[in-house]
Parts: structure tokens; C-alpha cells; sequence
């Protein structure tokens, strides 16, 4: 009989799909009888002894969290440093878990929160605490190592997928008069696993988007100016999609909005549409339009891939699965049995080969000449944004999603200062 509570937390950028893990996690959980607690805003919460106790909602409530975006238990951009660094925050942690009797502690999030999955267990057993800690993907930009594809990806490509192919239509039908050249800006930071999804809205070299901008290819000003004018005459307007994180040949950020790091250490990035549509105006004398979709490209579960749903949900079962089995510093991931028939399985993978290991697109996956994906990107991703996931809808036209009602569980600590 397993004993002790489980401790759920969400990290870092939220997606259409992580609630559906949590829905996961909390209705595993309970099928085995498990109390189950989830962090107010991610590590911080679990810090400052910020705890919600999950029993308190109906079994409706988080059926309906499966199919509700965003963070129901609120998320956090907040990195723990090394154990020798960070050990007070740490034991903090260790403080917490024992104080809520919390033996397994489910961290969803992405690279850095695998890597703090990884150090809490180390700890744990350095301390001699019976936890077991166990890393659940998520993460928009499909850069985790070792899994096929993270959930959130499938549901954020479907929807760049569709608004680039809408937006193609529109920018078609106007373009003897109106707009030549439209810049659609993809989530990104060194990966562009978004911007070739975009990919897909089309099936030939003529259809949009016509040029798409990697990470993974240095950017090349003149190279750009030159096939948007091409573009622009063989077919009379043309669709760019540009990852946010494309950058120059000597390292720089296209988009470095100059606005120091966040807290994760990353460059603050933005603006690289607006950036290449000023260009193109200029250079070429093309009348251009541009947009930014930001979080609409994560937040968007009206249009979710129902592949992305349902292994969203299965990560965060085979999550408490595996912790209730005693599999530590694991990750669920997703295995890929088949292409055609698609087919997919979890398995557990260790947190070291996953934490702060970048999964970047295959070189075979971008075309040539640098500015479209290949036959075998088509193939691997065609799959992940299949099929529609249920969503209900009320008489006022909008989805009915769920606010849970979040009580807290009272402290037994004192006040943690940061």
C-alpha cells in the first residue's frame, strides 16, 4: 500500500494542453488513493509553503481541468541554481515535504525543471528522505531530449499551422491591391520546431508559407531580401514565418529586445516580424503586414490537437505510475512505435539524460536552401497536430472552462525568505 502524499507542481510557459497532465496526475492519483497537493505557482509555491489541497475539488472539476488551459495552479519562471549554490533552497524544500508528508514530487515543466527534479531526488538521498521525484514534459518548443515530442508542441503547431494558412488566404485574395508580404513571428528561442511546423500549411514550394526562418540557419539579410522579391514575382505575395530566435552569423539575436535576461537566463527576446517588415518595406518597397501571436500560440485550446491532448493526459498517469513504482529521477516520455499507422507508447527515461540536454530539428528536417522543411519533417510532424479535442461549449457561444476553487492547506512552517 503506498504511502505518504504527492506533490504536483507546473513550471515555466503554460500550454493549451499541461492542465490536461494535471488532470492526469490528480485522477491517477486518486484511482490509487493518493493525496494529491499542487504548488501555488510552481517552485515558489512549494517554497513558502504556498500548498493546495486537490481533494477539495470534485471529480467534475478536474475532468473539466483537462480540457482548460493556462496554469490552474499557476506557474512560475524561477531556477534553482546548483546544490552547492542554492542548498538552502533546497532544504527548504526538504523542510516542506516532510512537513506534508509529500513522498513523491511531480515536477512539469521543461529543461530546467528537469534539472530540479533531478537535484531534489539527489538531495533527498543524501538526506536520507524516502521521496521519489519525477520530471513531466511540457514544453511548446519540442526541445526536450530523449522524448518524440513534448506535450504542448502538437496543439501550439496546429495553431500556427492553421493561422498561417487562414492568414494565407486573406493576404491572397488581397494582394493585386493591398499587402504583398506578410511576417508571421513563431516561438522559438534555438529551436524551430514552431516555425517548421508552419510547414505544413502547405504542400508546394509556391504555397505558404514560401520562406520560413530557423534558429538552426544563421540569418542572412540579403539571402531573405532576395527570395522575398523572388517570391513576391513568381507568385505575387508571399507568407514568411520567422522563429523569434533566429539569429546572425556571428551569434547575435535578430529580435534582441535589449531588455537584459529573464529569470532563467535567457536573452529577452521580441519583435523579430516587425524588425523583417520594416526591412522589407524598405529594401523592396513592398507594402508588408506582420503580427505576433505570443501566447495566443500557447493558450490557444479551442483549436488543440487531439494527439497532444491525449498524450498530455498519459504522461501525467504514467507520472504517478511510475513514482508509486519507486522509478526515481524519471521522466514519462513518449516513445514513437510507429510512423504509419501513427503509434506512440510511454516509457520512463532517466532525468539526467534529459535535463539541460537541447533537442534541436534534424538537419534533414530543413530544406537545402534554408528557407523550408523537408519530406521527413512533413513526416514527423503531421501526426502531432491530428484530430480535434473535445471542448465543450456553453449558450453563450464561448468554452466552458473550469476556475478551480484552489484551498490552500494550512502552513506548519515558518515564513521562508527568499
Amino acid at each position: 500500500m503506498a504511502q505518504g502524499t504527492l506533490l504536483y507542481a507546473q513550471s515555466g510557459g503554460v500550454t493549451a494542453v499541461i492542465n490536461a497532465t494535471a488532470s492526469g496526475v490528480i485522477r491517477e492519483a486518486r484511482a490509487r488513493k493518493i493525496k494529491v497537493l499542487a504548488a501555488r505557482n510552481g517552485i515558489l509555491g512549494a517554497l513558502r509553503e504556498e500548498l493546495i489541497d486537490t481533494s477539495k475539488e470534485s471529480a467534475s472539476a478536474i475532468q473539466a481541468l483537462a480540457h482548460t488551459p493556462g496554469g490552474a495552479f499557476g506557474s512560475c519562471r524561477y531556477k534553482l541554481k546548483s546544490l552547492e549554490i542554492d542548498h538552502a533552497k533546497y532544504e527548504r524544500l526538504l523542510e516542506v515535504f516532510k512537513a506534508h508528508d509529500v513522498r513523491y514530487f511531480l515536477y512539469n515543466g521543461g529543461n530546467d525543471s528537469a534539472d530540479t527534479a533531478l537535484k531534489v531526488s539527489q538531495l533527498a538521498q543524501a538526506f536520507d528522505y524516502p521521496l521519489t521525484c519525477i520530471g513531466v514534459p511540457k514544453t511548446i518548443d519540442n526541445d526536450l531530449a530523449v522524448t518524440d515530442v513534448c506535450p504542448g508542441f502538437g496543439s501550439a503547431a496546429k495553431y500556427t499551422v492553421v493561422s498561417v494558412r487562414e492568414a494565407a488566404l486573406d493576404v491572397a485574395a488581397m494582394a493585386e491591391t493591398s499587402t504583398k508580404v506578410f511576417v508571421y513571428e513563431a516561438m522559438g528561442r534555438h529551436a524551430g520546431w514552431l516555425a517548421a511546423a508552419a510547414g505544413l500549411a502547405g504542400q508546394s514550394a509556391d504555397d505558404a508559407p514560401q520562406i520560413i526562418l530557423f534558429p538552426e540557419r544563421a540569418y542572412d539579410e540579403a539571402a531573405f531580401l532576395k527570395q522575398v522579391k523572388k517570391v513576391v514575382a513568381k507568385v505575387g505575395w508571399c507568407v514568411v514565418v520567422a522563429s523569434e530566435g533566429i539569429r546572425y552569423a556571428d551569434g547575435r539575436f535578430v529580435a534582441d529586445a535589449g531588455a537584459g535576461k529573464d529569470a532563467f537566463g535567457h536573452t529577452q527576446l521580441g519583435g523579430v516580424a516587425s524588425y523583417l517588415a520594416g526591412r522589407v518595406k524598405d529594401e523592396l518597397n513592398l507594402k508588408v503586414h506582420w503580427t505576433l501571436p505570443d501566447y495566443l500560440q500557447r493558450s490557444a485550446r479551442h483549436i488543440a490537437s487531439k494527439t497532444d491532448w491525449e498524450q498530455a493526459q498519459a504522461v501525467g498517469e504514467a507520472a504517478v505510475r511510475f513514482a508509486l513504482k519507486g522509478q526515481n529521477a524519471v521522466m514519462p516520455v513518449i516513445v514513437r512505435s510507429s510512423d504509419s499507422p501513427y503509434r506512440w507508447k510511454i516509457e520512463a527515461a532517466p532525468l539526467e539524460k534529459v535535463a539541460n540536454h537541447e533537442k534541436k530539428m534534424p538537419a534533414g528536417f530543413l530544406r537545402k536552401d534554408g528557407f523550408g522543411i523537408t519530406a521527413a519533417a512533413r513526416k514527423y510532424m503531421e501526426p502531432l497536430i491530428r484530430g480535434e479535442a473535445p471542448l465543450p461549449y456553453g449558450r453563450d457561444g464561448l468554452p466552458k472552462y473550469i476556475a478551480l476553487k484552489n484551498v490552500a492547506v494550512k502552513k506548519k512552517l515558518p515564513a521562508w525568505k527568499s
